[in-house]
C-alpha cells in the first residue's frame, strides 16, 4: 500500500511539472500576419485637384483660425497687411487674429529695395515650418516679409505674400493675383477660395493610427513590435494601446502624447498568454478623444498557416 501511494506521489509529481513545463516554457513557435487592418481612408477623402497651385500637396494650418504678429512695420503696410487678413476672412472659412508671440504667421517689412534677376521684389511669404503626413503638409509656422505698399485699391502685394505663407506657389496666369509681377488688375482666382475652403473642411483632430505591428509567439509567450505615428493635424492626448489575444485583453499600455508627425516604435517581449491556444491577436489604439479617422485604430493579426 505504501508504494502505491509513493508511486501516486511521484505519477502527480511529473504530471504537474509536465504541465507547468507546457505551460510556462516555450515549446513551439508562432508568427503571425496581418489578416486585417482598418487603415483605409473610410470617413476621410480628400482630393488633390489643385495641380501644381502649392508648393506641396494639400498644404494647410492645423486650424482654420490662424495667428499672426505684425512687427517692426510702419502703418499703411501694417493696414495693407490687416485688410489682407479681413478679405481672405470674408471669402474662405480661414479666421486670423493677432497675438504678441508664439504666432503661426510672422509678418515683418523692410524698407530696402531688393532686386532679383533684375526684378524688383515687392514682398516675400511662404511656410518655414512643415510637418509632413500621410495627408497633408501642416504649415506649422509661416513668414511674411513686406517691403513694398501696394499702389492699388486693393493691397495686392500683401494678399500675394499672405497667399504664399498659406502654401500657394505662383501661378501662370498674369490676371491671378499669383502672378509673380504684381498688377492692379489682378484677381484672386476662384480655384485658390476653393481649395482653401477643401482643405480646411475637416476639423483640428489628431489621428493616431498603427504604421507596422509583427507578432511571434514563442510557447506561452509573445514577443511583438509596434509602431504609431500621429497623422493628423493636432497633437494627440495621453492614450493607451490594448493587446487582445481571441477578444480576452492580455496587455494594456499607456501612450503619451504624439505631436503632428511624430511616432513611437515599442519592443515588448515576454507577455504571458494564459490560453493553451490563440487565434488571432488584436491592437486597439483606445482614445477617448476624437481623431481624423477612427477606422485605423485597430489593427487585428493571425497565425500563420
Amino acid at each position: 500500500m505504501t508504494w502505491k501511494i509513493f508511486f501516486g506521489f511521484i505519477f502527480t509529481l511529473i504530471t504537474f511539472f509536465l504541465l507547468f513545463f507546457y505551460w510556462f516554457f516555450p515549446s513551439t513557435n508562432f508568427e503571425f500576419y496581418q489578416g486585417y487592418t482598418s487603415s483605409n481612408n473610410f470617413n476621410f477623402s480628400l482630393n488633390d485637384s489643385s495641380g501644381n497651385m502649392q508648393f506641396y500637396k494639400n498644404m494647410r494650418y492645423s486650424d482654420s483660425k490662424i495667428s499672426y504678429n505684425i512687427y517692426n512695420c510702419p502703418l499703411q503696410k501694417k493696414y495693407d497687411m490687416e485688410n489682407s487678413f479681413e478679405i481672405i476672412s470674408n471669402i474662405t472659412s480661414l479666421n486670423f487674429y493677432e497675438v504678441k508671440s508664439n504666432e503661426e504667421i510672422f509678418v515683418t517689412c523692410d524698407s530696402r529695395n531688393k532686386i532679383e534677376n533684375s526684378l524688383f521684389i515687392a514682398g516675400e511669404g511662404g511656410p518655414v515650418n512643415i510637418t509632413k503626413t500621410d495627408n497633408f503638409n501642416v504649415i506649422l509656422q509661416g513668414e511674411i516679409l513686406l517691403i513694398r505698399e501696394s499702389k492699388c485699391k486693393n493691397p495686392n502685394i500683401a494678399l500675394h505674400e499672405l497667399f504664399h505663407a498659406l502654401g500657394f506657389d505662383h501661378s501662370l496666369n498674369p490676371s491671378n493675383i499669383m502672378y509673380n509681377v504684381s498688377r492692379c488688375n489682378q484677381n484672386i482666382g476662384p480655384n485658390i477660395i476653393n481649395k482653401i475652403n477643401e482643405l480646411y473642411t475637416f476639423p483640428s483632430y489628431p489621428d493616431l493610427s498603427f504604421e507596422n505591428v509583427s507578432a511571434i509567439m514563442h510557447g506561452k509567450y509573445l514577443n511583438t513590435n509596434i509602431t504609431i505615428r500621429n497623422q493628423g493635424l493636432k497633437d494627440s492626448e495621453k492614450t493607451k494601446i490594448i493587446i487582445y489575444a481571441d477578444e480576452e485583453i492580455i496587455k494594456e499600455i499607456k501612450l503619451n502624447p504624439l505631436k503632428i508627425g511624430y511616432g513611437i516604435t515599442m519592443t515588448l517581449n515576454n507577455i504571458l498568454i494564459p490560453k493553451i491556444n490563440i487565434y488571432e491577436l488584436k491592437f486597439l489604439i483606445d482614445s477617448n478623444f476624437s481623431e481624423l479617422k477612427m477606422k485605423n485604430n485597430e489593427i487585428k493579426l493571425k497565425i500563420k498557416k
